[in-house]
């Protein structure tokens, strides 16, 4: 029997309000694709980025040209070429690896060489807001061990160094990684980043707009800064060379595992450090995210506890996800 492609689109409930420097989001809507092969059921699941002009009716209907495509057999290294990258192909792809899982016996993590999963550390997001809004928020997650704080850039950057040390006198043993979601574009962030290392933050995500990432090329940082919507497969990695440390890999930028995989390797040929990361999604996407956040020193997989998660999802225990209970990918 040739293979099936169904597709659809599914919304989940933010829980309170997710809140960065370009909005607010009270729910979120991804895409699941789900390919079998009359016996066996693959699925996956992407999020449009949507500050890419992607949304859910465009990738639902990306999935659906495809049914074609699908049931003559199409490939993993096919859908590089037939699909552009983006939640559609992301969910496609993690569909193709479960089903490929599912019908070999072999989980996913062995095909790519790794050892056995074991739960890893995640860092917990903060959402922007007033500092004193983030103080309480770091204070009910007190005990994570990891912190993602969501800033604006607005007043030259002294509300951001005031929501910093608000955390950091909530939270005085996390670790503390800020996400200026490009809205440093106008800022002096030298003295930026040279102010918030007396907070010991570890890590500064995308301080400039994509494509301005020549604003850091004076920028001597005590910080590592961290490409992130500047970084989106490999094409990107040669304008980030010099001018960030790390980059921050996610399943639907790369368009899928079999790209973020593949970025991944060529980043630390390049000697730059790994961070995976995800837009709001349920455990469904976060499964396949796995495998490459394994490879990097930083994860920020928090999404599931971010919203309403789909049932069985993946198990958080104090700062740590564990691995995919179902044993293909995990």
């Amino acid at each position: 029997m040739s293979r099936i492609l169904t597709a659809r689109i599914e919304r989940f409930a933010v829980r309170g309000a997710f809140v960065i420097a370009r909005g607010a989001k009270t729910h979120v809507d991804v895409v699941v694709a789900e390919v079998t092969d009359g016996t066996l059921i693959g699925r996956g699941e992407g999020t449009p980025i949507y500050y890419r002009g992607d949304d859910v009716d465009r990738a639902l209907a990306g999935l659906e040209a495809q049914r074609d495509a699908v049931a003559a057999g199409v490939t993993r290294a096919d859908l590089l070429t037939l699909m552009p990258a983006g939640a559609a192909r992301n969910a496609l792809d993690a569909a193709l690896w479960d089903l490929e899982a599912k019908t070999s016996g072999v989980p996913v993590w062995q095909t790519l060489g790794l050892p056995r999963p074991q739960p890893m550390l995640t860092a917990y997001t903060i959402s922007l807001g007033e500092p004193g809004a983030m103080e309480t928020a770091a204070r009910t997650a007190k005990g994570r061990e990891l912190l993602k704080l969501k800033l604006s850039g607005a007043d030259e950057g002294r509300g951001d160094i005031e929501r910093v040390a608000a955390v950091r006198r909530a939270a005085p043993d996390a670790r503390l990684i800020v996400d200026a979601n490009e809205a440093w574009g106008g800022q002096d962030i030298e003295r930026l980043a040279h102010a918030l290392d007396a907070y010991d933050v570890k890590l500064i995500e995308q301080p400039v707009p994509a494509g301005q990432d020549h604003l850091l090329d004076r920028v001597s940082s005590p910080i590592p800064l961290c490409a992130d919507e500047s970084c989106h497969d490999r094409s990107d990695l040669g304008s980030l060379i010099g001018r960030y440390r790390f980059i921050n890999i996610k399943l639907d930028k790369a368009g899928g595992l079999t790209e973020a995989w593949a970025l991944a390797s060529a980043a630390k040929q390049r000697g730059l450090g790994l961070m995976t990361g995800c837009m709001l999604s349920t455990s469904l996407g976060i499964a396949a995210a796995f495998p490459v956040a394994m490879q990097s020193q930083f994860a920020d997989l928090d999404g599931p506890l971010l919203i309403e998660d789909r049932a069985g999802g993946m198990r958080f225990e104090g700062s740590d996800i564990w691995p995919p209970e179902r044993a293909l990918w995990g």
